[in-house]
């Protein structure tokens, strides 16, 4: 596997390799370790982790957009040591366009199987803070590398019909879906209301702005915690201001649902005229889902229709007002509240588990081993 950012810290990649893991594959996964945080090596949970690291050079230059080529150069190179010295692996699996040019340079040098696993439409995410040209030049390249590719993984049934009408490659769905913790729904004891919030902090997600919005509404906690990145210090700031907020920094993948356990809904508020958070999923909903928990969504999104449709949370307007409203509404009345969230979790035992994922996944790797 190739990944452009910490392994530890992405809840789709972890699930997936713990998977094939379990199946009998050998896993090593190639990650840009941009800012020296973790050692070059080490194993977690069978897994094998080779990091790379920018260099002084490579420190210098202005954005990843100018560093990608470093990294495209890094990560095959890597790869060819490997197949050279450790094992001869059969599949390059690479998670997001920005790892693409380094798995089809490994596919064409070795002739080995292609997988893309697309956890978001690219060129959209970054349509938000780069130049259009930027994004649409994304765009193009990825439907050119797609060619190479022999299977395509995605996440919902929105990007399975974008990548669709870019290319005829076959494609499976895996969502975010998280394992199940018990199948008997056990309510919060809070004596004050609790919403939770673990995720990246950024405006898509009304980040900082919420920190004010529920920092000043009556009888409510929230719980904030998110990535050492982006807007991290600024949230951390404003948290600090409110009694009613309590800022967790960054808490481990395997500590969130323990978290969310302890809350009485999750908020997943994503702005709606965002091209790609419009039509994406959210760990935020799975997570809720799994322990039991209403959740705080969006009209006008692909999360607001799903939570709409499975009757697991309020859906409001992306607005001041709509949020403060849904939080009210499930502050107000507990048992609406205590209802949702026994719906969410009957639709995780039902469908929406990593079980029935990883199902999923492993069938796919065995197709694509047999062709």
């Amino acid at each position: 596997m190739i990944l452009s950012k910490p392994f530890i810290l992405d809840p789709r990649v972890f699930p997936e390799a713990k998977s094939l893991v379990r199946k009998g594959h050998k896993i090593t996964v190639i990650v840009w370790d941009r800012h020296k945080r973790y050692e070059p090596e080490e194993t977690v949970d069978g897994i094998k982790i080779v990091r790379i690291h920018n260099n002084f050079a490579v420190d210098a230059l202005h954005s990843d957009i100018f560093r990608n080529p470093f990294w495209w150069g890094k990560a095959h190179e890597k790869g060819l040591e490997l197949y050279e010295t450790d094992f001869k692996f059969d599949v390059v699996h690479c998670h997001d366009l920005d790892t693409l040019v380094a798995g089809v340079r490994l596919k064409k040098k070795l002739g080995i199987k292609l997988v893309y696993d697309a956890h978001e439409i690219f060129g959209y995410m970054i349509d938000r803070y780069l130049p259009e040209f930027i994004s649409n030049y994304s765009l193009r390249l990825e439907k050119k590398l797609l060619k190479k590719v022999d299977i395509i993984i995605t996440v919902n049934k929105n990007y399975r019909d974008y990548f669709a009408s870019i290319s005829d490659k076959p494609i499976e769905i895996v969502m975010l879906c998280k394992d199940l913790i018990n199948k008997r729904y056990r309510p919060t004891n809070n004596k004050v209301f609790t919403i939770c919030y673990f995720g990246v902090f950024n405006s898509t997600r009304m980040f900082p702005n919420i920190i004010n919005i529920l920092g000043e509404v009556k009888d409510i906690k929230f719980l904030v915690a998110g990535q050492k990145e982006s807007l991290f210090d600024a949230v951390k700031a404003r948290c600090e201001k409110f009694k009613n907020i309590e800022f967790l920094g960054t808490v481990p993948l395997d500590k969130i649902i323990h978290y969310t356990k302890k809350s009485d809904a999750v908020l997943c508020m994503i702005k709606p005229t965002d091209k790609n958070a419009k039509i994406t999923m959210a760990n935020k909903q799975f997570e809720a889902m799994v322990c039991g928990r209403a959740l705080i969504a969006s009209k006008d999104t692909y999360i607001g229709e799903m939570t709409e449709e499975l009757n697991c949370g309020i859906v409001e307007e992306f607005s001041k007002k709509g949020v403060i409203r849904a939080v009210k509404k499930l502050r107000d009345n507990p048992k609406l509240c205590r209802e949702l969230g026994r719906n969410g979790l009957k639709a995780a035992i039902d469908k929406y588990n990593w079980a029935e994922q990883e199902k999923i996944l492993i069938k796919a790797y065995k197709k694509l081993m047999k062709e």
